[in-house]
């Protein structure tokens, strides 16, 4: 629950508001896992809560997974034995967690490991905010949180908003909004109804190509939402928050990583406050083999014809030009390395195991 659910609860209960204070504290701050744990709660009101149905919930971990670069990825069962993946990434001070969002994803985009298990379910925004929760109790410092994970946050838009909340909150996790980070791969009415939020978490768009050609043939969402529309919905948050937005860029060999695509993405981003993040492919088990796959070659910018679905990833040097030429047009551009590949922990992989 949120504070303002919590309020509403106990004064229903016959207490004082304030006492919401305590519950939500104790939960957030000390990690209990128990009602009768809130000391500074009457015995007799914590047995009326527990009488009322009331508990706090927690997610079980089934398995802690450790790449040699550090990255550590948290297996986590759901009540209804589904599992859900969390990773948390080092960078210097930067300690930030992926959480998912949803148990599996509808969404189908073909360069994600989870996209081929289908959507489950949303997850209770207790089960989102408990992913932090269980990870700092094991001892990691969390800075950043990112809705990153399984699922696609804005399909599960008001238990996402709630986490959001929760996390933020002073009487909480206390993380600073510009640190929390809401990814989507597009839905246009959750980027409309962010916009309007009287909370401003960070924005970022898998966006992964400059043309609605080649993004329909590898996001299936594209063909809902094409890129005008989508490009409406950001200007709309924009005049609405004032917020940079993010663009998250996955190069994939031969599809979308020459220097033609770079300029029109270019061309694309032009008008708008934002910065542009460049991931390099990770392949996974279950994804399509390159070498066994058929191939057209020459496949040109805007031309989807021949768009394989063996896919690899841009070398070194391809992401690197691609980079240098965003730059030059004055675009904040980031490569974010390949981190967690050993566990499955890499961009597109949660789910692959």
């Amino acid at each position: 629950m949120t504070i303002a659910r919590l309020e509403r609860l106990v004064v229903e209960l016959g207490q004082k508001k304030y006492i919401a204070g305590y519950i939500f504290s104790f939960i957030h701050t000390r990690g209990v896992r128990d009602i009768s744990e809130i000391t500074t709660l009457s015995k007799a009101f914590r047995g009326q809560l527990a009488e009322a149905g009331y508990y706090i919930s927690t997610l079980k971990v089934a398995e802690k997974l450790t790449d040699p670069d550090g990255t550590i990825k948290y297996v986590f069962n759901l009540s209804d034995e589904k599992r859900v993946e969390a990773v948390l990434l080092f960078d210097d001070d930067r300690r930030t967690l992926c959480v998912s969002t949803q148990a599996g994803c509808a969404m189908g985009c073909l360069f994600c490991a989870t996209g081929k298990l289908g959507l489950a379910r949303n997850l209770t925004a207790g089960e989102i905010v408990d992913q932090v929760n269980h990870v700092v109790s094991d001892g990691g410092r969390v800075s950043n949180v990112v809705f990153m994970g399984m699922g696609e946050p804005l399909a599960n838009y008001e238990a996402v908003l709630d986490a959001v909340r929760i996390l933020n909150h002073p009487s909480g996790r206390k993380i600073g909004i510009r640190h929390l980070t809401i990814s989507t791969c597009g839905l246009v009415p959750g980027i409309e109804r962010l916009a309007d939020e009287d909370i401003q978490p960070r924005l970022a768009i898998s966006l992964n190509a400059p043309t609605d050609a080649i993004r329909r043939r590898i996001m299936p969402i594209a063909a809902k939402y094409p890129l005008d529309r989508l490009m409406q919905a950001i200007e709309f948050y924009q005049q609405n928050t004032r917020n940079r937005v993010t663009f998250e860029y996955v190069l994939i060999k031969g599809i979308n990583d020459t220097v033609t695509h770079a300029k029109m993405l270019i061309k694309l981003l032009r008008p708008f406050m934002c910065n542009v993040n460049l991931i390099e492919y990770n392949p996974h088990p279950g994804c399509p083999d390159p070498e066994k796959s058929e191939r057209f070659p020459g496949l040109s910018p805007g031309n989807s014809k021949g768009i394989s679905q063996g896919f690899s990833a841009s070398g070194r040097e391809a992401i690197e030009r691609f980079a240098q030429v965003l730059k030059d047009a004055g675009i904040e551009t980031t490569l974010r390395l390949k981190m967690g590949q050993s566990i499955k922990a890499a961009c597109g992989q949660l789910g692959a195991r």
